[in-house]
């Protein structure tokens, strides 16, 4: 037992201190993702020539070649960036995901041009010079942007004084949706003449705002492509949403680091400290525990304390002793649990049953009509027959009343679980209840396709109003009479009743027919119990009687059967009346 205890403070000491760990090591980490967010923020807010500059910084330069930080390769990559360095004779000493069409020198004229306009072929490039290191670089980061060819190309084939012709407005507007764009056409005053695409904005472009939008792209979902058309004096701008996840964090600094080590190592000193305490401090009980589920793991659960634990833990006057009196409610938990477990685990091995029995029952109702539905597949795709039209009518038919069955076996195993977790609206109203329920069962009465079984309704003279869904209130009742027409042999009455009594009003559907067994009604609410019954021509899987139940709950009523095997069923709802009776 010694050696037992040892372990168990041992036990206790290494928790304590690695929980310690893990909240200093949670501390460093929001503390680096506190700094990560303020980088991110500012790469956002300047890039490209932010991302320069930090380029800048990070990038090694050994003689003739420079190396640059390997987790900028994929951060440019992902966002179709690439990167040249040119050293001071033009040529390009490193690069990140360059095209094969760029060169491997430059000329003079050429990096002017490209320094001058910012742009090199169909790319877009931000430099930035630097001679940091000793000899000059210069750092070109550069993107695809065929925007302005594609508003010069616009222009002419649909451009007219300025605008976009009428008749061009639907081809150009299915090109944007394709590319996730708008064009927005502006004047010299940067007031919007024409918008074409998925664009909002209405008010005009301060004098400054596009200038803002050029030197802060990160600050703007989108990137801009500007082509000015001088004949009209209009400029057309291309919004095109971005691409690409953001930037990841720079290096922490130093000092940062250093001062989260300090700090660290403070607490972990008396971390340890005080996981030696409450090692020793909590170690003892727990041994009383242990031997407590080594009872309970052999299926002993009525034996909580022997006559060794209890003096131990209590005093000759009865009352638990202070090293164990922390565990006061959990030593009385102990009992209620040993008491449950045993209930638990019958509960389930039945659930377990009937929940086999209802996956089975569910799996054989998809699959017979999917293979209804793959058989007149396979005989329509073969090319085997001629079908007259009212052979494929038929097909057709009823290939559409298999898959209106599995949709709505699903819709009913959907509603179930939102049922039992609270997830559908549920907004109540007055409804006259005599009213309501007259309704529902005429419909019954008027359907031609239930001729097996007739229907009466008897109600109260006087108007009884609950408060109710009207929607969910009708499933309810639909579901309680669908499964008496279901479930009951030819010439079946049924009779559906509306009444009150004291605070309630009720609604009993009843029927003379088959009835059930005692078992049945047992699990007739139960969302897993499907029965014996499990033929396709049932529609459904047992959950209708289980969302009977559960819109009830929801409305404060509840649901009660009583049947005889071979006398019928009756099935009753009780709910709350909106306007209480008078005395």
């Amino acid at each position: 037992m010694s050696k037992v205890r040892r372990r168990l403070a041992a036990h206790f000491t290494v928790q304590f201190f690695f929980l310690w760990m893990f909240v200093l090591v949670t501390l460093i980490v929001v503390l680096l993702l506190v700094i990560r967010y303020l980088t991110n923020q500012d790469l956002k807010k300047t890039f490209p020539v932010g991302a320069l500059d930090t380029i800048i910084t990070e990038t090694v330069e050994n003689g003739e070649s420079v190396t640059v930080p390997s987790h900028w390769t994929d951060q440019l990559t992902e966002r179709g960036y690439w990167l040249q360095v040119v050293d001071a004779e033009g040529k390009v000493v490193g690069a990140i995901s360059a095209p094969n069409r760029l060169p491997a020198s430059y000329g003079t004229a050429e990096l002017l041009q490209i320094e001058e306009n910012g742009r090199f072929d169909s790319f877009r490039v931000g430099t930035k010079f630097s001679d940091a290191g000793g000899a000059p670089l210069l750092y070109m980061l550069g993107t695809e942007d065929r925007g302005p060819a594609k508003l010069e190309a616009w222009i002419r084939a649909y451009g007219e004084a300025g605008r976009v012709r009428q008749d061009a407005l639907q081809e150009l507007t299915r090109q944007l949706a394709s590319e996730n764009a708008y064009v927005q056409i502006i004047d010299v005053s940067g007031a919007i003449v024409q918008s074409v695409g998925d664009s909002a904005r209405k008010e005009p472009y301060r004098p400054l705002e596009l200038i803002a939008m050029r030197a802060e792209p990160g600050l703007y979902p989108s990137d801009m492509s500007f082509y000015y058309d001088s004949s009209s004096g209009h400029t057309w701008i291309l919004h095109k949403a971005k691409a690409g996840p953001p930037f990841a964090s720079q290096p922490i600094l130093h000092e940062v680091i250093l001062t989260l080590v300090i700090t660290g190592g403070v607490v972990l000193l008396l971390t340890f400290v005080f996981s030696v305490w409450h090692g020793y401090r909590y170690g003892q009980p727990l041994l009383l525990f242990v031997d407590w589920f080594e009872r309970m793991g052999q299926g002993r659960y009525q034996e909580a304390l022997t006559e060794k634990d209890r003096k131990k833990v209590f005093r000759k006057n009865g009352r638990i002793r202070l090293r164990y009196r922390l565990y006061k409610e959990v030593i009385a938990g102990f009992y209620e649990m040993a008491a449950r477990l045993e209930a638990s685990e019958r509960e389930r091995s039945r659930l377990e049953k009937t929940r086999e029995e209802w996956m089975t029952g569910i799996s054989h109702d998809l699959r017979t009509p999917l293979s209804t539905i793959q058989g007149y597949g396979h005989l329509l795709e073969s090319g085997t027959f001629e079908w007259t039209e009212p052979e494929l009518r038929e097909m057709g038919k009823t290939i559409r009343e298999k898959g209106d069955y599995m949709v709505d076996l699903l819709q009913d195993f959907s509603l179930t679980f939102q049922l039992k977790n609270n997830a559908l609206p549920f907004l109540l109203e007055n409804v006259e209840l005599n009213e309501f329920v007259r309704r529902i069962v005429l419909r019954y009465v008027n359907d031609v396709t239930i001729g097996h079984v007739s229907f009466s309704f008897e109600c109260e003279e006087r108007a009884l109003t609950v408060r109710a869904n009207p929607k969910w209130f009708q499933r309810m009742l639909d579901n309680l009479i669908s499964n008496a027409v279901k479930h009951n042999p030819p010439g079946t009455l049924i009779t559906v009743r509306t009444g009150s009594e004291g605070a309630d009003a009720w609604i009993e559907v009843e029927d003379n027919g088959a009835g059930m067994d005692e078992e049945t009604m047992r699990n007739l609410f139960d969302r897993y119990y499907r029965g014996t019954n499990t033929e396709e021509k049932t529609d459904g899987a047992g959950l209708g009687m289980s969302i009977a139940k559960a819109i009830a709950a929801a409305h404060q009523g509840r649901i009660e059967v009583k049947s005889r095997v071979g006398e019928g069923t009756v099935v009753q709802v009780r709910l709350p009346l909106a306007e209480r009776p008078e005395a």
